[in-house]
């Protein structure tokens, strides 16, 4: 397969199944009261803050804001890319517990079981030692198969799906130490063989974004949900 060829594949997976589902689920699912665990006291102290005011509309915008512009669709992002790999055959679904995808690097010809992660800031302190137990368990567990005896810590790696080196958080740089940590252009290279193809998508989804037809969806969204909480009966918009 062509460089363009995968590039117009990936493009058009992530604008249909990541960003045109996304824009679906805003109407669907984050205009309905009923998706949110409202706590009155902290949601009237948000709408203050927000708007300086606390009002049905200042309380959607409250609850909608988050949900919308931050953790609906970077919490699934990443999960949503493993399962295009997988679909596009890009990569395998991993069978080995722990890891994510397999693929062949392009670069080393080696095999490589792979943790998916999003960006370079996605693990925290806490997270550094359970990951690395976990590669060592995985690949003790791995040398028991005859098939795998040469395995090595090197063919064991975190893939970051954007980012580079020099944003990578302290945390990584440990597991790197041990394990190889590929982030953005190296990853994207040695998942699909071609050298350029982290750049070339990432303009490749900028120019997708810009022609999306939003139809003013978000505005569509927010309404629904402010009419909702115009009409539910958790709170009173007759005290400030």
């Amino acid at each position: 397969m062509s460089e363009e060829t995968l590039l117009n594949i990936i493009t058009e997976y992530i604008e249909k199944n990541i960003f045109k589902q996304h824009m679906a689920a805003v109407i669907r699912k984050h205009s309905k009261l009923r998706e949110y665990k409202i706590n009155p006291i902290v949601v009237k102290y948000l709408s203050k803050v927000l708007v300086n005011d606390y009002t049905p509309e200042a309380v959607a915008k409250a609850l909608y804001y988050p949900r919308v512009l931050g953790t609906s669709i970077n919490t699934s992002f990443g999960t949503s890319i493993q399962k295009m790999f997988v679909i596009l055959g890009i990569a395998e679904g991993s069978v080995i517990p722990g890891m994510d995808i397999e693929f062949i690097d392009k670069i080393d010809g080696r095999k490589k079981w792979c943790q998916l992660k999003s960006g370079p800031n996605t693990i925290n302190s806490g997270d550094v030692k359970p990951m690395i137990e976990e590669f060592s368990k995985t690949i003790r567990l791995a040398r028991t198969n005859t098939a795998l005896q040469g395995v090595s810590n090197n063919d064991f790696v975190v893939g970051v799906l954007y980012g580079d080196t020099s944003q990578l958080s302290r945390h990584y740089k440990i597991i790197n130490d041990i394990h190889p940590v590929f982030i953005g252009r190296d990853f994207w290279y040695r998942l699909t063989g071609f050298q350029e193809f982290y750049d070339k998508l990432v303009v490749a989804l900028h120019i997708t974004i810009s022609n999306l037809e939003a139809n003013d969806f978000f505005n569509e969204g927010l309404n629904q949900l402010t009419d909702e909480v115009t009409k539910s009966d958790l709170f009173e918009f007759d005290k400030l």
